[in-house]
Formats: structure tokens, sequence, C-alpha cells
């Protein structure tokens, strides 16, 4: 998305202090105040002068030239008279000159509704303000709003910053030898072996860390965890829809990892991707993980669901897991999909070619996948159980095995697929399930049936959900959607005495 330096806020005039008749009702009050100003010097007059010829007081003047009143027609009238020029050239036209234009620029600027949010100081102009530094002020501050305009512009903003993660993602394969040393440290620290990761040694490794780990009942609603710095603490909830082992990791991601607060959306999603990354390769160590994945692959054997209860995590978490280790140690390309019960994506990655629905920008979350893939078909078969299927594209066929899941926010289903000339080395191949996507022709599954369309052509007006998160405006070193005050207030409360 440009910024562009050269756009005006706009503005609203203060209220009429001479009466209801004004010059043109929707005149910039500025703009005519520079035009005013500019006629009046050049005619060598002063304020008071001018004022005097038009039977008003030198102050009343000023405000009309400062555009913080607007004059009467008739008022108008008498001041173009006594300046020799006609009311138009006070009215119409930009600003008489480059100065002008600055003044105009900078006084709507410091009226603008979210002026006093930036905590900049009010700057009268006046003739002791040079030129450079006026437009030093007005540059600074058109850069600062064109950069809050572009945060403003969220889910355009988040969708390009997904879609450019997802990019560096594809070309590392989705594998960041920096994390999994960090998280293999850990590991060897507590002295852990083999199988599951307990809570107990997620416990000793964050106290390795340096941090207690302080499971609470009153975890502010808009947090998942929250770290205490000062006091060397991460309060996780008591008992939750996600795995506790996984939620104090992913906290302790962002301090081990050396996370700053993010200044925007993009480096805000970086980190969710690495604390998941950290957190899974926590409880999927990469040292044993590997061989066992290796045996599976040497059996033609390979499946997600050995991995879920191997390591006793969620299936999404074992094909996470898996996409991050899959092309690095087992020369798979694969792809991987979250998806809503209404088939729109949440979370994707891919580095089999296999193509997902994405808009003009490259973007993919938010767009919703055929009805034939998967990731859909999936949600017929019943909750929990695993399911397997061949899909023929534009781009080939693809193997994919998928679960639909329960949530505290719906069901979702998770699925992770290879492109058939890789498919000999899965659990599952031999399903007779097969479906053919023709998208993204719309006469595969976007487009209702023609007969359906004319019969209820114009008689229908569905009210789409809104994903409330992705309009949330994220201004810098914050974190979108968490109540600071609430936060703020918890640990206070909570902080040791």
């Amino acid at each position: 998305m440009t910024i562009v330096h050269d756009r005006v806020l706009p503005f609203s005039p203060t209220p009429h202090l001479e009466g209801t008749a004004t010059a043109g009702g929707g005149t910039d009050a500025v703009a005519l105040g520079r035009r005013l100003r500019h006629h009046r010097r050049a005619a060598g007059l002063t304020l008071a002068q001018l004022a005097a010829r038009v039977g008003l007081s030198a102050s009343a003047l000023s405000l009309i030239e400062n555009g913080r009143r607007e004059p009467r027609v008739s008022t108008l009238s008498g001041l173009a008279a006594a300046l020799g020029v006609d009311v138009q050239q006070l009215l119409d036209g930009g600003p008489p000159s480059r100065r002008a234009a600055l003044e105009v620029r900078w006084e709507r600027a410091q009226r603008s509704p979210g002026f006093e949010s930036l905590g900049i100081p009010e700057v009268r102009v006046g003739p002791g303000l040079p030129d450079d530094a006026l437009e030093a002020l007005v540059g600074l501050y058109e850069t600062v709003v064109g950069v809050q305009q572009q945060r403003a512009a969220t889910p355009e903003f988040a969708r390009a910053a997904n879609a450019e993660l997802r990019r560096l993602m594809r070309e590392a394969d989705n594998y960041f030898p920096e994390i999994e040393a960090r998280a293999a440290e850990l590991v060897r620290a507590v002295d852990h072996g083999q199988g599951p990761v307990t809570r107990e040694a997620v416990n000793r490794i964050a106290r390795h860390a340096g941090f207690e780990i302080e499971p609470v009942a009153d975890l502010p609603a808009s947090t998942r965890t929250v770290t205490d710095l000062e006091n060397r603490r991460i309060y996780v909830p008591v008992r939750g829809g996600h795995d506790l082992r996984a939620t104090a990791l992913q906290a302790l991601g962002h301090v081990v990892l050396e996370h700053q607060a993010p200044r925007d959306y993009a480096e805000f999603l970086a980190q969710r991707v690495e604390i998941n990354y950290f957190a899974a390769a926590v409880l999927l160590p990469e040292a044993s993980v590997v061989p066992f994945l290796q045996r599976a692959k040497a059996a033609r054997d390979i499946a997600l669901e050995d991995l879920r209860d191997a390591y006793a995590v969620s299936y999404e978490t074992a094909a996470h897991r898996f996409c991050n280790l899959a092309t690095r140690h087992l020369e798979l390309p694969v792809h991987f999909m979250r998806t809503s019960a209404d088939g729109v994506i949440y979370k994707a990655y891919e580095n089999d070619g296999v193509r997902f629905p994405m808009d003009a920008t490259g973007a993919i979350e938010g767009a919703r996948v055929c009805r034939s893939w998967t990731a859909r078909v999936v949600f017929d078969q019943p909750t929990g159980e695993v399911y397997h299927q061949y899909t023929d594209t534009g781009r080939g066929t693809f193997w994919c095995t998928a679960v639909a899941e329960q949530t505290p926010n719906g069901r979702f289903s998770v699925s992770m697929g290879v492109p058939f000339d890789q498919v000999r080395w899965m659990r599952g191949r031999d399903t007779t399930q097969r479906r053919v996507s023709r998208c993204p022709d719309p006469r595969c599954c976007t487009e209702p049936p023609p007969a359906l369309a004319r019969r209820w052509k114009g008689k229908v007006w569905p009210s789409a959900r809104a994903h409330s998160h992705l309009l949330a405006v994220m201004p810098p070193g914050v974190f979108p959607g968490v109540d600071d005050t609430e936060v703020l207030g918890f640990v206070a409360e909570h902080a040791p005495d």
C-alpha cells in the first residue's frame, strides 16, 4: 500500500460567530483566510486598517484570516471592495503562494480530530516561523498520518503481511534452525528423554529460563497468557480449550526469542509464527521426532495421528510440526490448512505447488476453499475421524489427510497434503475417495446452480458474520485486542508484596 504524503485531512469549520448567512456554506475557511491575508498584504494594509474600512475590529478580522470564523456574505463583499478584488478571488482558487499552501495544510492538521492523540504540541504559524521549518512540520505530520492510515486499513495490511510471511516460510521450507537450536537447548537442560514432554518438564524449562508458571483462574478475558517480566512470572489459565503446555511455552517463547513489543502487524504475525514454532519444537523435539518420522517413511507408513499420539499433542500441533520437518529431513514437499466449517482459510502453508484460493495481493486468509477439497469434505465425516482423499486440480493431483475438531470457536478442520508422486510414503494412500476441483473457475462451486440462482434472484439478503479482530487498528508497540488497563491491574494484584 502506498503512503500518500500530500493527502489533506478533511476540515470542519468552527461555529459561525457573525450570524447564520455565511460565505458560501461549504467554503474552506482556512483557505479563504489565507487568500484574504495575501490580498491584504499585497494592498499594503495592516489588520487594523482593513478592519476599519469594513467596520470590524482587528481581532475579528484576525479570526477570519486564521480560518476560525466564517464571514457573512455582506462582510466578505465589503472586504473584497476594500481590497479592490472580486469576491470570487477570495472564495475560489488554490492558496496564493507556497507558504500559504503550507499554512493551510498545517492549520487543517492541527484542527483534525486525531491531532491531539499524537501528543504533538500546537505550533502557531507566524512570520517568525521559517518556510523550511513549516514544511518539515507538515511533512512529518502527514507521514505519521499516512502510516496510521496504512495501519488503520487493518484487513489489507494484515493480509499483505500474511502473504509476505508465508513467502518467507516457503523459501525456508518452513524450517528455522535458530528456533530449533533454542528449543533443543532447553529440552536438553531438563534431561528430557523420549516421549511426551510433561507439564512438570515444561515447568522445569521455564525455571531454567528464570520464570515460574502460575496457573490462575482470573486471567484477563482479552489474553491467553500474561507475563510479568519484573517478577519473572508467566500467568496461564487454570483450564481452557488449549494445551496448557503449549500455551505456557508460547508465552515463554517471547522471552527466549527476545521479542520486543511489535511495531506493526507484520512483526506481530511473525512473532506469533515464531512462538508457535518454538512451542512445537519443545513439545516434539527435533532430535527424537526426526528418527521417528524417518522410520515411518522407511516403512511407508507416515501418519499424523501417530505423531499426535506419541507426543500427546493436538492433531494441529502434529501437523504444524510435520510441516516444519518434512521437507528438510524427509524431502517431502507439503501443504497445510486450518479451515472453518464454512470453508474459510484461517492458516495455510505450502511448498508443494498446490494453488490456494487467493486475492490479487496473494493473500489467502479469509478466502474460501473449494467444496471438493479434503479440508471441507472432512466436515461430512464424524468429528475426530481421520479422512483421506485424492483431489484432482488444475495444478495436479494431491493426496490429503484431515481431521475436523470441535473448538470453543466452532468446528475447524486441519488438513495436510502432498503431491501425488509422494503419496507412497503415507498411510491412507489406498483410499478410494476422490474428488475433482475446477476452482478458481466459479462454475466449480462458488456460483449457485443456474435454476436456483434464477429462482431467488433479488429475494435474499444474508448478513455476513464479521470477524471483529480483523477490524481493530494496531498502533505501534501494543497488542491488538488486549485491554491494557485490565492486564496491568491484574499484574499489580498478583505481584508479590
